[in-house]
């Protein structure tokens, strides 16, 4: 309903369809000013926790209202998706297959030992030991999918004077005040420095450089600000606040974002970050130490700064969009007998229609966005869902699907 998480499921839908694909999204944001409602009752937290699991639940239903209507072929969830276990069941029941990608810190966040096992295939950002953990509980179709970037929306931008303004700095960070980068974050206010993002109430000593009230920035802000900084500092989480940089292995989103936008990043080495990007594509820090020596030498140093955030876009153009992980990730559940591959060398059936009919056609899947293999139900379910008139073809068209559903045996 609202987080890190549900961009990035937007990115994946986006991916998604410019493979060729038909997808449909549930938009669970719709549903959070009614969830937050609950808490405005004033009960007692036991009622407060089933009114919330009840309301969840109802969410819940909801996709599964969905997945009647448009019978897909895979169910796709982001980390923290409103989906019960029950709903899960009911989905495997019917043979819709349904995969997550977990993209949370599996030491952090554990709810995924509840859930893991109900979804058919289960995708993750980190490796060993999370792999071995998932196995013990019973997880067998896993593979690692790191993050990535829409190159189309992160992008270099030519800001303006105005966005300069407002969001340039030497340095800036953007993400939430976990302990270790308050702790961190207290030593650079020297520097001309801005801080975005949320959760850093109480954090007095950074209240002058917290941009926005603390806010949450949205994607298009972000990318402003990444473009308007000199130097991106890119600190990764960790909730143990007595240690700076936290060792640490998963690759955060913003990584591959800061390297599309082709801007410059200062990031903390990550154990799996070596097979995604090379020294020459993304500068790294082991401690604070090493990370002020570099900030220092870069502020000083503008072309070997631009030249290496132009290696780290190339690189994300070529390894590290959504698409890579959505094929990716397509083509591991096909191996694993999940999903079906497509039927190759089927005879398309435009090709032996009537030419007037056949144009008519091509330009109705051109209306609807859709491929020229795309199958008549799918045709179907976008008429129904559009608004305005129908023209004749389209009236032709579902009066023959209500023709199908009346005499199909």
């Amino acid at each position: 309903m609202h987080g890190g998480s549900l961009p990035i499921g937007r990115y994946c839908a986006t991916a998604l369809g410019r493979l060729g694909h038909m997808v449909d999204v549930f938009e669970a944001p719709l549903f959070k000013s009614a969830f937050d409602g609950l808490k405005e009752l004033k009960i007692a937290s036991a009622d407060l926790d089933h009114l919330e699991n009840s309301f969840l639940q109802v969410v819940s239903s909801a996709v599964m209202a969905k997945t009647e209507i448009m019978q897909p072929d895979l169910v796709l969830a982001l980390a923290q998706a409103p989906l019960s276990r029950q709903t899960l069941s009911k989905l495997r029941q019917k043979g819709v297959p349904t995969a997550m990608w977990f993209v949370e810190d599996f030491r952090v966040f554990q709810y995924w030992r509840s859930f893991a096992p109900y979804y058919d295939f289960f995708a993750v950002i980190q490796k060993e030991p999370f792999f071995f953990e998932l196995d013990r509980i019973g997880v067998k179709n896993v593979m690692y999918l790191p993050l990535a970037a829409d190159p189309e929306f992160h992008r270099p931008l030519e800001p303006d004077a105005v966005d300069k303004k407002r969001f340039g700095s030497d340095l800036s960070f953007l993400g939430a005040g976990y302990p270790n980068r308050r702790r961190a974050f207290a030593s650079l206010l020297r520097y001309d420095f801005n801080i975005w993002g949320t959760e850093w109430d109480g954090a007095a000593e950074l209240e002058p450089v917290v941009q926005m009230q603390g806010r949450r920035i949205s994607p298009q802000e972000a990318v402003k600000i990444f473009s308007c900084t000199k130097i991106n500092l890119n600190l990764h989480s960790s909730v143990k606040g007595d240690r700076d940089v936290v060792p640490g292995d998963f690759v955060n989103p913003r990584t591959f974002e800061l390297a599309s936008c082709g801007a410059f990043q200062l990031t903390d080495n990550r154990e799996l970050l070596p097979e995604l990007f090379s020294e020459k594509e993304i500068t790294t820090f082991g401690n604070m130490d090493e990370m002020r020596e570099k900030m220092d030498y870069f502020l000083e140093h503008p072309e070997e700064r631009r030249e290496i955030a132009r290696a780290a876009r190339k690189r994300v153009l070529a390894e590290h969009t959504y698409e890579h992980r959505m094929q990716d990730l397509l083509q591991k559940m096909m191996e694993t007998r999940i999903l079906r591959p497509g039927q190759d060398g089927e005879a398309n059936p435009l090709s032996e229609a009537d030419p007037e009919l056949r144009s008519r056609i091509e330009e109705l899947l051109d209306k609807y966005k859709l491929s020229p293999g795309v199958g008549f139900e799918d045709l179907v379910f976008h008429i129904r869902r559009a608004e305005g008139r129908l023209d004749d073809l389209e009236t032709s068209l579902l009066f023959l699907d209500e023709w199908k559903k009346q005499y199909k045996k």
